[in-house]
């Protein structure tokens, strides 16, 4: 092999295991994903949990949720996933409100997906008590009991702790997903979807390793 050659294809090696190492680099704290500061409880007791904070109106968030949902099917056994709505204001208090009146009543599962169609796709306005409430019937829910459930104080009470947890999360924005309390990503810091699925099963395993007391 000529020397020229020889070096050209030196050089191509060395190019593709550079492309290698900036591809599959890990993800990195302050880019990829955020220290949360101090780090939040968790509600999944020994497993890890995977919270996501969402709004009903994002835009972003109805885009995620398919491939999300085809992510957690095939979450570990040690991994919980977990929603929660964000508030970061008060015109955002009732689609928070649907969700826990949703959760409540034992039809989120089914009626979850179904509201996000409903406002991205279909237009509807939830910040309209009556339209929201004629929507729930159209979902086979009591209408009073939605009605009545949606406007108790405990549902109140677990939009106003969301609130705080908006906050105390350091969150600037949704789709985010938290990591065992401790760690904060989204796809416009993973750029894009997939990133943001690489990074969170990355983290993920970080958490595992902490679990289990290994650095």
């Amino acid at each position: 092999m000529k020397l020229s050659r020889l070096f050209a294809v030196t050089l191509l090696f060395a190019g593709l295991s550079l492309q290698s190492f900036f591809t599959y680099a890990e993800p990195q704290p302050g880019k990829e994903f955020a220290l949360v500061n101090p780090p939040q409880p968790v509600e999944t007791g020994k497993k890890i949990e995977v919270l996501e904070i969402f709004w009903y109106g994002c835009p972003h968030c109805f885009d995620l949720e398919p491939l999300l949902n085809t992510w957690v099917k095939k979450l570990p056994g040690d991994v919980t996933f977990r929603r929660m709505p964000a508030v970061f204001r008060d015109n955002w208090i009732p689609m928070a409100k649907a969700y826990y009146t949703l959760e409540a009543l034992g039809a989120l599962e089914k009626s979850h997906a179904n509201l996000f169609n409903a406002i991205h796709v279909q237009g509807l306005d939830p910040s309209n008590d009556n339209t929201l409430f004629d929507w729930a019937a159209k979902q086979g829910i009591d209408r009073k009991k939605f009605t009545d459930t949606y406007q108790s104080f405990s549902i109140q009470s677990k939009v106003m702790r969301a609130k705080q947890l908006t906050r105390e999360y350091g969150i600037n924005g949704v789709p985010a997903l938290i990591v065992d309390g401790k760690y904060m990503t989204a796809s416009s810091m993973t750029g894009g979807h997939e990133g943001l699925f690489t990074t969170v099963d990355y983290l993920i395993a970080k958490a595992r390793k902490e679990h289990s007391g290994k650095k």
